[in-house]
């Protein structure tokens, strides 16, 4: 950095810049912060310091090598656990029961085209053969003139058909 005008240190034949003293300055920072990480994620926390009882006047006694983890620990551990299950099965019951909604929605739309299936059949076999398919085609919302016309009948007796047939549906 010769040319910039910014101070820089020559140390051993190595010049030393602004730029290059404030990266390696951020690195020293970066590993500080790290070591404090590590080191704050090896201490226990105070919750499970609260839960371990002192013992008051014991002999300090040895560890054994191979010793069960602190009751404390495991009966959070399964606590833990068992509300992880808890909330699982709730939000599964919960999308069940949409389901459950979304299907009760179909059926009663299922049921509603059977009501009216079954209203179209009804009229079609009360009424005599001659007039089954004008009254097929009233039940499906044709005009007098045009039953009329297609099935070869009076328009009289296709508006009588119509009639009967909106009858019959309300």
């Amino acid at each position: 950095m010769q040319g910039s005008g910014l101070p820089s240190l020559e140390i051993a034949g190595l010049t030393i810049g602004v730029r290059e003293g404030v990266l390696v300055l951020l690195i020293l920072v970066a590993l500080y912060i790290g070591f404090v990480l590590l080191r704050f994620r090896r201490t226990p926390s105070r919750q499970a310091l609260a839960a371990v009882e002192p013992v008051a006047a014991a002999p300090i006694v040895a560890p054994p090598a191979a010793e069960a983890p602190a009751p404390a620990y495991s009966e959070t551990a399964s606590h833990l656990a068992s509300e992880m299950l808890a909330e699982g099965l709730e939000r599964e019951l919960a999308q069940l029961r949409d389901e459950v909604e979304v299907m009760r929605g179909e059926l009663a739309a299922l049921r509603e085209d059977m009501q009216q299936e079954l209203a179209h059949l009804r009229a079609t076999q009360t009424v005599a053969p001659i007039y089954g398919d004008a009254m097929q085609m009233a039940a499906a919302g044709y005009d007098a003139s045009m039953i009329a016309e297609r099935c070869g009948i009076a328009r009289a007796e296709a508006e009588l058909v119509v009639a009967l047939a909106r009858s019959r549906v309300e």
